[in-house]
């Protein structure tokens, strides 16, 4: 058998790794979709062999995978790109790894110069120039930042709520491993009860959208983006409209044009898609 058919029947595989859930995408060598995942997230150490896990129950060896993109939080640099590619490299012929907001902003916007506002577990806003330089604010995690995640959403309403209550019923709390996925599952409820006009909810709400609102003028502020501005979303907490809506208002309050763009694609088609072009390179 040629070296060219053997390569048709390469796959390719992309995943995006977030605070709460991961989700893995196989991609034929024509695009089309062959096996998808969604499940609770792994944390970085434990990805390897939670993809090795899922490519068994998959039926899919490291041989027919041409590429494997990973998109994750905890990752911004060159060298904890390559580190974290480096754990993998066993599992595909070709391995990249990314931070999740990058590739959420290419599933978004693509090329496009603008913004991404992510909000999900955590928060992080995304910008990018005309010439391709890239700027973030937020992304540093619930014990330094999130502000406006469902964390911080989560955990406001935790602090407001629960002042009378026992240390000792908040205390076993903080000592899962998952600690930040649980507190950032509250803001569903935070959410519903600001709509019914809960006071507290309200409040917490209307801070976490403009904390979002505040990082955005920042980051168009360093990048120097013309009006009106490319703007689009991703992250859970963001799929909800009306608190979506809420940050483009307190955008437009502040005097910033916007352009909102709905986004693309999802993030883990983007690194499959990614991933598709890395097995057809030579």
């Amino acid at each position: 058998m040629s070296g060219r058919r053997r390569s048709r029947r390469l796959i390719a595989v992309g995943g995006d790794l977030g605070g709460t859930w991961i989700r893995v995408l196989a991609l034929s060598s024509d695009g089309g979709r062959l096996r998808s995942f969604t499940g609770a997230a792994p944390d970085l150490v434990s990805l390897p062999k939670f993809l090795r896990s899922l490519f068994r129950r998959w039926r899919v060896t490291p041989a027919q995978v041409g590429a494997l993109v990973i998109a994750t939080r905890g990752v911004w640099t060159a060298p904890e790109r390559r580190r974290q590619a480096r754990r993998l490299r066993n599992l595909a012929r070709k391995v990249t790894v990314l931070p999740d907001v990058e590739a959420a902003y290419l599933g978004a916007l693509g090329d496009t110069p603008g913004l991404l506002v992510l909000a999900g577990t955590g928060s992080i806003v995304l910008g990018r120039n005309p010439r391709g330089r890239w700027i973030r604010r937020g992304g540093l995690g619930p014990l330094l930042g999130d502000e406006g995640s469902a964390f911080w959403i989560g955990r406001e309403w935790l602090k407001a709520t629960k002042r009378g209550e026992r240390f000792e019923t908040l205390r076993p709390l903080v000592r899962f491993p998952d600690a930040a996925a649980r507190v950032a599952r509250a803001a569903v409820r935070v959410l519903a009860r600001a709509r019914t006009g809960n006071r507290i909810a309200r409040r917490i709400v209307a801070e976490a959208q403009r904390h979002l609102a505040l990082q955005v003028r920042e980051v168009a502020s360093a990048l120097s983006l013309r009006p009106p501005i490319a703007v689009s979303w991703a992250g859970r907490l963001l799929e909800d409209r009306g608190f979506r809506a809420g940050v483009w208002r307190a955008l437009r309050r502040g005097g910033l044009s916007l352009r909102v763009v709905p986004p693309r694609e999802a993030p883990v088609l983007a690194t499959a898609r990614l991933a598709l072009t890395l097995s057809q390179r030579r």
